[in-house]
């Protein structure tokens, strides 16, 4: 890389954000979440949309450049690698045979991730498939002290692990997508 892009933002009230308050999807002007579980939930959501806004607007060589040098990272291995860990997930809370991977052996979530239409689109159906497999699996499991699966975590200790796992790849995401395109903010 030898060029590097120019940084900007589409945010006028605040020039560090990705976009002004009133153009934020999460942003709500509804009350917060009631107990815990709506807070993890919310927390959860939140960072999911973070990883679909740093991802818009590219095409698949965009979402597919491994931009921070030497990182392996790019913007749709880390939806793809996102999709795997959703999956592993279910995997966690249940006792019955292992769900297989998704991409095959170790890294192909980011060795395999090209910039290629096809590879993108089936990147974000599995990522949402894999999201909605494992919040109807939680969806029975209303307390989050119960203990489930082989291992016995328990349900809290899983949508803890969910937050952090989204919230440390958002932060790479930023990373990335600044040096893909130069856009910055949260």
């Amino acid at each position: 890389m030898t060029e590097q892009p120019v940084r900007w933002t589409e945010a006028t009230v605040h020039p560090d954000m990705w976009a002004d308050p009133d153009d934020d999807p999460r942003n709500s002007d509804g009350p917060s979440p009631d107990g815990e579980l709506g807070a993890l939930q919310d927390c959860l959501t939140n960072y999911r949309l973070t990883l679909r806004m740093k991802c818009d607007g590219l095409d698949p060589e965009q979402l597919a450049r491994r931009s921070v040098p030497p990182s392996t990272m790019s913007l749709l291995g880390l939806v793809r690698h996102l999709a795997e860990v959703e999956r592993d997930w279910r995997n966690w809370i249940t006792d019955g045979e292992p769900l297989p991977r998704l991409y095959g052996g170790r890294d192909a979530d980011f060795d395999e991730a090209v910039g290629d239409q096809a590879v993108v689109e089936a990147a974000f159906r599995d990522l949402e498939r894999e999201q909605a497999a494992l919040d109807a699996e939680l969806a029975g499991h209303r307390d989050l002290g119960e203990r489930v699966g082989s291992s016995r975590i328990a349900i809290r200790e899983l949508l803890v692990h969910r937050i952090e796992e989204y919230a440390r790849h958002c932060g790479h995401a930023d990373l990335l997508r600044e040096c893909v395109d130069g856009r910055v903010g949260q």
